[in-house]
């Protein structure tokens, strides 16, 4: 189903790293969970109205719900498909997190009044009547909601949408929360023991803790979350796989949305080759990984000695120490700045977040180390947080 509606509504749906596919993708969810919602809040406020269930009239406006929730996913893909301009130049893309934000605030909002609603049915229960319509109304809503949570997450996966992830969730969650309606349903049907105040309130609390976490996945990317893993490890390799890069180091990621993604690292290259030649490397790194990741990436050109004596052998030293101290910590722009009366050994030191109130106590253990081996050489160490 999922690639029939595809093949209809998205041209050259496939190439999932094209913007406008990215974007047509994430339209055709937001229409398709539209209409499914508003059919499914109408058809169980009906019934929820007749049968005087709370629970099921609960379980309805989650539904209208996720259809607003729809309707902002759809403004969202739509607005994030503006260009850049003058006062945006990193373009619209983050429009399709702030609808996951807005998406969350709507969820916790209808959460909060149907626990009024349901608390208030647990204090003046009311007689209920259900009939064959009623359970068939809400098997075919499970039915709806499992379809939609595997829709929402194939395509969430096609495009690598958080949003679409996020509204697989949330249509999964609804699974779960229809399927405790129905058992309340059966209970009251069975035993005669009302329970529907209580399913409403769990269903409820339920939604309230889906637009929890929703909003956390949202908020993430809007505040800087740390980069995924396997991105960071393609651009690693990516610049790697060119002989001339020596090494890499303070790989940075900036998320401006689906496929607004920037990059910046360092590559350290031999201070003995032509820097006119190191400039071509780089230019033709940055364009393979525009055409092969799509990032954008800025490398900085550090130019290292690779055969001074001395160079290397401190360079070795203090790596060891360093690997003593804490396998974590890592060194990289080495240099030594030789004076008349002494001479520096200067280097950034990455040291994970956890340790950040170590710095002093990191560098006086460098410093002892390099004493007890007789060196006689001045530490100039900056610190660079990382994960």
């Amino acid at each position: 189903m999922t690639e029939l509606l595809l093949r209809l509504f998205v041209k050259n749906y496939q190439d999932t790293g094209n913007p406008a596919v990215h974007s047509a993708v994430g339209i055709l969810a937001g229409v398709t969970g539209i209409v499914c919602n508003c059919l499914l809040f109408l058809g169980k406020l009906i019934v929820g109205l007749l049968v005087g269930a709370v629970s099921i009239v609960a379980d309805a406006v989650n539904n209208l719900s996720d259809a607003a929730s729809s309707v902002v996913t759809l403004l969202g893909f739509r607005l994030a498909r503006r260009p850049a301009d003058a006062d945006h130049p990193y373009g619209h893309a983050r429009y399709e997190y702030l609808s996951g934000l807005v998406v969350a605030a709507l969820i916790l909002l209808i959460g909060g009044s149907l626990v009024q609603s349901s608390v208030e049915k647990i204090i003046s229960p009311q007689p209920l009547t259900f009939s064959a319509v009623t359970f068939g109304v809400l098997l075919a809503s499970i039915a709806v909601k499992l379809w939609m949570s595997f829709f929402f997450k194939g395509l969430g996966r096609r495009i690598d949408s958080t949003t679409l992830s996020a509204t697989a969730v949330d249509s999964r969650n609804d699974v779960i929360a229809t399927t405790g309606v129905l058992l309340g349903c059966l209970v009251g049907y069975f035993f005669h023991i009302n329970v529907d105040g209580y399913v409403g309130l769990a269903v409820a609390l339920f939604i309230l803790w889906s637009g929890v976490s929703i909003a956390k996945d949202t908020i993430s990317p809007l505040l800087g979350q740390q980069a995924d893993g396997e991105l960071v490890d393609k651009i690693s390799k990516l610049v790697l796989s060119h002989d001339k890069i020596l090494g890499i180091h303070d790989l940075l990621v900036h998320d401006y949305g689906p496929g607004q993604c920037f990059a910046s690292v360092h590559a350290e290259l031999s201070a003995e080759e032509n820097p006119l030649a190191c400039h071509d490397i780089i230019d033709d790194i940055e364009c393979d990984a525009l055409a092969e990741l799509n990032v954008h990436l800025v490398i900085h050109y550090d130019p290292v000695l690779v055969n001074d004596g001395e160079w290397n052998k401190m360079h070795r030293e203090v790596n060891e120490i360093v690997r003593q101290i804490d396998p974590r910590l890592s060194i990289h722009d080495f240099r030594m700045v030789r004076g008349s009366k002494q001479t520096k050994l200067v280097f950034d030191l990455a040291v994970p977040y956890s340790m950040e109130n170590q710095r002093s106590e990191i560098k006086q253990k460098v410093d002892e180390a390099l004493a007890a081996k007789g060196e006689q050489y001045t530490t100039v160490i900056r610190f660079d947080g990382k994960a």
